[in-house]
């Protein structure tokens, strides 16, 4: 007997990917619906449809979002080409980390390689700008390559590492240890015309930015070697040793630690522990999972608008400072997932970047927690929990009154863009959405 899983929403479906769930083989999801949103204190009616299948090791993701007024649909719902084609949210071939991977459609927070270059990057964070991507890696043994591009249909990110495990082909390959020894080369890019601006001048009248100092493309290049040094049903335990170039500007280094554990499959963790040696005109993690939103901001709500680019600040980081990142996840099978980053540089007030995500949904029990949180540039405790410009927030609740209903409200902190006279994207601003739900969910089972 195959199973198959129907949710049927009556009210619009989001989904925190923050852990890049999808349903198990011969199984799926359908979800929609009808309700109300509040976007920024206006309401609108809310029609979504959201449904996954997994057949084998391949996999469909479908994602259909409108919101309504009386003045008809959002604009921004469907803005651009790129709108159209991302309700194909993702088509998919095998999971990260099999020997063949390919996923296209929305790309959340991958990385390549230890991190150093891109870490968790996520190309589509704004609710309203959704972009279709491509991922493929292939792990042939002894040697392999990932890559990503994030955007089709114009100039974006993209990234390649390959990766060589040189003694499988001697007859040291056998060796405990040594054996599995990697290293690899990364190149990454933004070709995107904004990516590199250092300076220029926005025009209120037109509502245009004319660049006067560019490096486009932002270019970063590495290399790395990671040594497996326990390899165990319960625990492995790998080393490993990264370095990284922006060019035309700096460079750094980090070393690392990664232990993954495994309890009989009822309890999942995994730990990260790394000391960042960064020169001056370096960030490390330069394509991290805000990237999208900080690289270029302008500031169109004062008289005199000013603007903010990556490319600008890393120009002037003349004082950089070693630091360290740590990172835990926890999962226990049935009962919940909880996910922790932070980094912070020993003498930067302002190097603190979270990533936070939690979902916790116990079996046979009524009630649902989710929630993810993203902020870059903390300064303290205080900045730690303002929402702002450099955060992004998702958190959903609820309660099942009886077995196949639940009940749950969303509280999303995200973006909308912001768009010139020729309506191409030249900022970011901060949106909240509240949304209400009422989710009818009723597993069957049906025969081969």
């Amino acid at each position: 007997m195959k199973k198959f899983l129907l949710i049927l929403l009556f009210l619009p479906f989001t989904a925190y990917s923050q852990f890049n769930e999808y349903p198990r083989p011969d199984q799926g999801i359908i979800a929609g619906g009808l309700g109300i949103n509040w976007i920024d204190g206006e309401m609108y009616y809310s029609i979504g449809f959201r449904p996954e299948i997994s057949f084998l090791n391949f996999g469909v993701g479908l994602d259909l979002r409108l919101d309504v007024n009386k003045d008809g649909i959002r604009k921004e719902n469907f803005n651009e080409f790129s709108d159209y084609m991302s309700i194909i949210r993702y088509v998919r071939y095998g999971l990260k980390n099999d020997p063949l991977y390919v996923k296209l459609g929305a790309l959340d927070y991958h990385t390549l390689g230890h991190g150093s270059i891109m870490y968790r990057y996520n190309n589509s964070p704004s609710y309203d700008v959704r972009k279709i991507g491509l991922v493929l890696d292939i792990d042939f043994g002894p040697f392999g390559f990932e890559s990503i591009y994030s955007k089709f249909g114009e100039a974006g990110v993209m990234g390649l590492r390959g990766f060589v495990r040189p003694l499988q082909y001697t007859s040291a390959a056998e060796i405990p240890v040594i054996g599995m020894v990697e290293i690899g080369l990364s190149y990454a890019a933004d070709f995107d015309e904004f990516s590199g601006v250092v300076n220029g001048i926005f025009d209120p009248a037109t509502k245009k930015f004319n660049i006067t100092d560019d490096e486009s493309p932002m270019t970063v290049i590495g290399a790395d070697i990671g040594l497996p040094i326990l390899n165990t049903s319960m625990l492995d335990v790998e080393i490993y040793y990264d370095y990284a170039k922006i060019l035309g500007f700096g460079g750094g280094s980090a070393a690392g630690i990664i232990l993954d554990f495994n309890s009989l499959g009822l309890l999942t963790a995994q730990a990260k522990l790394e000391r960042r040696f960064n020169g001056n005109n370096y960030f490390p993690s330069y394509f991290n999972s805000l990237y999208e939103i900080e690289k270029f901001k302008v500031d169109t709500s004062s008289a005199n608008p000013s603007f903010m680019s990556k490319a600008n600040l890393l120009k002037n980081a003349t004082d950089m400072s070693d630091g360290f990142y740590g990172e835990l996840g926890i999962n226990v099978i049935g009962l919940f997932d909880i996910l922790g980053s932070y980094q912070r540089l020993d003498k930067n007030p302002d190097s603190g970047i979270l990533h936070l995500g939690a979902q916790i949904a116990p079996d046979n029990v009524p009630f649902v927690v989710r929630a993810g949180y993203d902020k870059i540039n903390i300064k303290d405790e205080k900045d730690l929990v303002k929402l702002d410009d450099r955060s992004y927030l998702f958190f959903e609740t609820g309660y099942k009154p009886v077995e196949y209903i639940l009940v749950s409200l969303v509280y999303n902190w995200t973006f909308t863009p912001v768009r010139d006279t020729d309506d191409k994207i030249i900022s970011y601003e901060p949106i909240k959405r509240i949304e209400p739900r009422i989710s009818f969910i009723y597993p069957f089972e049906f025969g081969e």
